[in-house]
């Protein structure tokens, strides 16, 4: 936690940039600008997990990035098509394609991890997200290879790219588009903003004492299903379970179940979270939100004070949702917008 505070203040630069260019368009539209949130919101995704990733070398890695993200959307396009065993070996296009941006993606990796290895004699590891993983991969004292082989690190470098941006970025989005159909939590995270940040930049310590703003994010889980492969023989619930076996859990599903929440599962009560995630609900691991136990997701932390970070600095602002938004929440490995988040802006020092 106390690295991830350090680059705070990377995120509130990265916000505060985008902050800024809504102003200009305010200014220019007499006070009032209909913005489409969700593009700006993966944006300002990328550009943090860039910068916090790879540091001084962060204009590298958002060509990383966006070459990373058309691999991606390949990936999206044949994920609900029957997959033919040894597809995707044949020489098409497609695979041309997806062949050429891997071998881009994994050069460019390679360049700054080979750079920021090079230097660490000079200026350390950094306090960058690679940096932090090349220090714990290092050699131990009477070890001659590294914990981890280049091509973990470069997968490991891909995750920060494919888990720090999509799902913060969908995050986001929702929570916006929450808060604006529930203008009375609106107001009420806006209160707890201003009483403990007023118009400054939030800072850790201001995000540790809100109360309203530290349970929102939670509240919003854009994922709709995670999967474990089982390790062993097992049993669950009477039924028996082979190694290897793959499980899908319904996170969208569980979330809404009323046998857990209650009949107002359903509804949108952040004043269900106020004693803490663990007494939610009737079971303490009921939200799933970043998964449970030695598996959880190791990012969390990361992606909270992102959240958090954002909506605060947004919240001290006015938006309500556009008369042109429609509805249509599509499912593309995270939940999202069909036709994006249309908002209206107004300045609330105007």
């Amino acid at each position: 936690m106390d690295k991830l505070k350090m680059m705070m203040m990377t995120m509130s630069d990265c916000s505060r940039s985008m902050m800024s260019e809504w102003e200009s368009e305010l200014g220019a539209k007499g006070g009032l600008a209909e913005i489409e949130l969700s593009r700006r919101f993966e944006e300002l995704t990328a550009d943090v997990i860039s910068h916090v990733t790879f540091g001084s070398s962060y204009k590298e890695g958002k060509q990383v990035f966006l070459a990373q993200r058309e691999l991606q959307f390949l990936a999206f396009s044949t994920f609900l098509t029957v997959q033919i065993p040894g597809f995707s070996y044949l020489l098409t296009m497609k695979n041309f394609k997806t062949w050429s941006l891997d071998k881009k993606v994994r050069g460019m990796l390679m360049d700054i991890i080979m750079t920021q290895h090079a230097n660490k004699d000079v200026v350390g590891y950094g306090n960058d997200l690679l940096g932090l993983l090349l220090e714990a991969c290092a050699p131990e004292h009477g070890e001659s290879r590294p914990q981890l082989s280049m091509d973990e690190i470069i997968d490991e470098c891909k995750t920060f790219f494919f888990a720090g941006h999509d799902t913060t970025s969908h995050l986001l989005t929702w929570t916006m588009f929450l808060l604006s159909t529930h203008p009375d939590w609106q107001e009420k995270l806006r209160e707890d903003i201003a009483m403990e940040c007023g118009d400054e930049v939030p800072t850790g310590d201001m995000l540790n004492k809100l109360k309203m703003v530290n349970i929102d994010p939670k509240a919003v889980q854009p994922k709709t299903l995670i999967r474990r492969k089982v390790g062993t023989d097992i049993e669950l619930g009477g039924i028996k379970l082979p190694e290897g076996a793959l499980l899908t859990i319904p996170i969208a599903t569980i979330h809404r179940d009323k046998e857990v929440w209650g009949e107002d599962a359903d509804e949108f009560r952040l004043e269900r979270f106020e004693n803490g995630v663990t007494r939610a609900a009737k079971h303490p691991d009921a939200l799933l939100s970043f998964s449970s136990g030695p598996r959880s997701c190791i990012g969390q932390n990361f992606a909270m004070i992102k959240a958090k970070v954002v909506i605060a600095m947004i919240l001290q602002r006015f938006f309500t949702l556009s008369p042109k938004y429609v509805h249509a929440p599509t499912d593309v490995i995270t939940l999202r917008p069909k036709y994006g988040l249309p908002m209206i802006l107004k300045s609330l020092k105007l």
